[in-house]
Formats: C-alpha cells, sequence, structure tokens
C-alpha cells in the first residue's frame, strides 16, 4: 500500500529537480521513492552485515598458536639464556 506524503523544499531545489526529473523522463515523487527504497535496502544490507561480523567476533578466530601452561612458563628467561 503506498502512501503520499508532503515534502517542503527550497524553490531553487524545487526547480532544479524538476528539470533533472525531466530529464529523466520521470516524475519527483517516483525519483524521491526510488532513492529512499535504495537508502533503506543499504542500511538493512549493512545492518545484516554488521550482525555477521559481530557474531563472528563474539565466537573468536582460530590463530594457530599453541596454549600456555601458565604464567611461569610464560614469563621463563632462562630458557631465553
Amino acid at each position: 500500500m503506498k502512501q503520499n506524503i508532503t515534502l517542503a523544499l527550497d524553490q531553487t531545489i524545487l526547480k532544479a529537480a524538476r528539470a533533472l526529473a525531466a530529464q529523466r523522463g520521470t516524475s519527483i515523487s517516483a525519483m524521491l521513492a526510488d532513492e529512499l527504497q535504495m537508502k533503506v535496502e543499504q542500511q538493512r544490507r549493512y545492518d545484516h552485515a554488521k550482525q555477521i561480523g559481530l557474531s563472528l567476533l563474539e565466537r573468536g578466530f582460530s590463530l594457530g598458536g599453541q596454549g600456555i601452561i601458565d604464567r611461569e612458563t610464560l614469563h621463563d628467561r632462562t630458557a631465553l639464556r
């Protein structure tokens, strides 16, 4: 179901928008509807990608390293001498 909205624009913007719509063979209303639809879809895709990224961060990544048994092993300098 479509619904009309009211939009207030500056005269110079409105005049330029009418010219642009005429060049494209469409109406200002159709141009704005298309642009808003693109913006909403772009935001949906961003939100979805963000959720995927956050869930990956929560799970963590295996970096292939070895686990350290305890703090003393980590700071054992005698092995370096």
